[in-house]
């Protein structure tokens, strides 16, 4: 009896009982975790502009995460149940930090970064000699070395980022597996949806932290410190724009390193957290040999491994909820990783703007929806199958909310001979046509018609360059220049452009008002589903397969949805491109603009499709949960669990499912 006591004071439910330092620590690496990943995800377009390569080459890039992910998901989640857990999520975090500084590395490596321009400030010479002029016999920017040509073309310095990613997925591998098997072998078996609503509260803190950076970042010139910023001719609206993405990852990098600290201290097993809130010495006792059983099982696991894939792969519940989350997180990664391109495009925000709405909309509903899902499954104690319910409800009212955002749309930003007639201002053309770039108030120009360099018109019309709106004169210097006597432009006013794209109406920043109203009722219900229908992942599988279980569902997102997604999602569009950036050397870059309309078609449309095709799965595992028992309800590892259900179905009526030989037997001790 002594004994015990002695460990329920040492071990039970003080402020700093291990569990909650744990527990602390292990929410602390899901912030590290979910700010790095987040800021990653938010720079992309950064990234894709500071290396000029297509949205494809991006979407692998965010691949590789997963791809560092996958290689080791398997083992970690079986083979590390039996090496020391806290320890190795521990090296996991030092990894993803050593892998967020390889990706800044190409910034210290490469020179500085240039952007394309037909305008160079640094020259002294008068500035008209790159606008508009009928008899120039020389060609507007110089030939470049064939040399330089060569360099920048098989410049390859986003291996180094796609390399460091592939390490923070490496890194990651271990925190939530094995993370999750440590609450679930240690905790009270009622706390554990709580304690996964409170790591899942971690997964939103971090990304509002990653937001809030890359918020802060994007507004900083990436060479900020070595150019003088005061001789840049864009601003952070332009799509040319590259913000200081380097200097978030430092942070990223020292953050994750810091978090490690706490796991290297933290003991490999603990009791049973709540046995101080029993004082029957012999239920005390039995858990004891219950926890000595399950030391015996897991020093044999190995050989059980076949066993326990055959009997996973053999739950059609599992199975099942592996397809959706297969087809859920496609979506959801196509939706989150484009969110930042898709809103810059469609209502012309800059990124810093874009992110930082993002964050201020999107995570407070998250984070309170997990807390009050995590909260409703402990309070009412639901069961499996009623939480298998409420998410399926709550996510179909979620998807079919989300049709909204097809009506909350803007045109194409109006650019003379891209999607605008030089006649006819502010007619749209569907496609980009080569032979429209030019018209008869600029053949005489002499101009150079894929170079990205727009000037905005007083006409409200965009033209690619100052050289093709007919400007002859510019005053000014900077992003203050503005070109006059300008013969493209046909206005009443001085027929003079400025430097951008025109911006969009202000009815445009009204419906980007709409949209995100939409978004905070949309993350708040779909985070309210979470994490009930997690809660039919872990118990829909037997105590002793729930490591290997979670990995293995971990592993299938990964190979089908974590890595492909933003490729062929990247690829897709890469097609509704309409305008591409040019190299010096005349090959493409990144794209400077898309076809509004189509991208909007396929950045809502793809995630619509695979989240309706998993509400038909959805579906099935209801009808199946109907006519069978989970493993979960009848587990011989909950029996601590089903006594608790049946005290309170004796004292308040309460009814709770049970197969009748563990109900005959739970009521027997109870009389006892």
């Amino acid at each position: 009896m002594g004994e015990t006591d002695t460990r329920v004071a040492t071990h039970g439910g003080g402020c700093f009982s291990k569990m909650k330092v744990f527990l602390f620590s292990l929410t602390m690496a899901y912030v590290a975790k979910s700010l790095s990943g987040v800021y990653m995800n938010s720079m992309l377009t950064q990234i894709e502009r500071q290396f000029n390569i297509p949205t494809s080459i991006v979407g692998l890039i965010n691949g590789s995460f997963e791809i560092g992910n996958l290689l080791l998901i398997i083992f970690v989640s079986y083979f590390g149940t039996k090496l020391h857990r806290p320890i190795v999520i521990g090296v996991g975090c030092v990894f993803m930090g050593l892998g967020c500084f390889v990706i800044s590395l190409p910034h210290f490596l490469m020179g500085r970064y240039e952007y394309e321009k037909t305008i160079s400030p640094a020259s002294n010479l008068s500035s008209d000699i790159f606008l508009c002029s009928g008899n120039r016999t020389q060609t507007l920017m110089p030939t470049p070395d064939p040399k330089e040509c060569v360099k920048e073309i098989k410049s390859l310095m986003w291996i180094y980022v796609m390399i460091g990613n592939l390490i923070r997925g490496i890194g990651e591998t271990p925190i939530m597996p094995l993370g999750i098997s440590y609450i679930e072998d240690f905790a009270k078996s009622e706390n554990s949806p709580l304690y996964i609503g409170i790591l899942e509260t971690g997964k939103v803190v971090g990304p509002l932290i990653g937001l809030l950076l890359t918020s802060f970042c994007a507004t900083i010139y990436v060479d900020t410190g070595s150019v003088n910023t005061d001789d840049l001719t864009i601003t952070p609206t332009d799509t040319r724009w590259v913000g200081a993405w380097w200097v978030g990852f430092l942070i990223c990098a020292g953050v994750n390193i810091l978090t490690s600290i706490p796991f290297f201290f933290l003991p490999n097993k603990l009791p049973k957290n709540g046995l101080e809130d029993n004082v029957d010495v012999a239920k005390s006792d039995g858990e004891e040999k219950h926890q000595g059983k399950t030391k015996e099982e897991k020093l044999g696991i190995t050989k059980d491994f076949l066993p326990f894939m055959k009997s996973l792969f053999c739950n059609p519940i599992y199975i099942l909820f592996s397809l959706i989350s297969v087809l859920q997180v496609n979506a959801f990664i196509i939706s989150f990783t484009f969110m930042p391109k898709y809103l810059e495009q469609q209502y012309g925000k800059s990124t810093a703007e874009i992110v930082f709405l993002i964050g201020l909309y999107s995570l407070p509903p998250i984070c309170i929806g997990y807390l009050i899902g995590g909260l409703i499954m402990k309070k009412f104690k639901i069961t499996v199958k009623k939480a298998a319910y409420i998410a399926f409800c709550l996510a179909l009212a979620e998807y079919l909310l989300s049709f909204l955002n097809f009506m909350w749309t803007c045109d194409n930003f109006p650019v003379a001979g891209l999607t605008a007639s030089y006649e006819h201002e502010r007619i749209q053309q569907p496609l980009y046509v080569e032979n429209k770039v030019l018209a008869d108030c600029n053949t005489r120009c002499n101009c150079l018609t894929k170079t990205w360099d727009p000037v905005c018109g007083d006409n409200g019309l965009a033209y690619m360059s100052a050289c093709l709106a007919g400007c002859e004169k510019s005053v000014g210097t900077g992003i203050n220049m503005v070109f006059q006597n300008c013969s493209c432009i046909q206005s009443s006013g001085n027929a003079s452009a400025a430097l951008g794209l025109c911006k969009k109406g202000p009815d445009c920043t009204i419906k980007l008002q709409y949209y995100f109203i939409v978004v905070v009722f949309c993350c708040f219900i779909y985070s309210l589903a979470a994490i009930p229908g997690y809660m039919v992942l872990l118990r829909c599988i037997k105590s002793e397969e729930k490591s290997l279980g979670v990995g293995l569902h971990a592993f299938c997102i990964r190979v089908f949805a974590g890595i492909p997604a933003p490729m062929y999602f990247g690829a897709l569009i890469d097609r509704t491109c309409l305008h591409w950036g040019t190299l010096k050397c005349g090959e493409p870059g990144a794209c400077r603009m898309y076809d509004i309309n189509e991208l909007r078609n396929i950045y809502i449309g793809v995630p619509a499709a695979l989240r309706g095709s998993s509400f038909l799965l959805a579906f099935f595992i209801l009808i199946l949960m109907r006519k069978r028992q989970l493993p979960g309800e009848i587990d011989s590892s909950e029996t601590e669990l089903a006594e608790m259900k049946l005290i309170e179905k004796k004292s308040e009526g309460v009814d709770v499912h049970r197969s009748p030989g563990v109900e005959n037997d739970g009521e027997l001790k109870t009389k006892l």
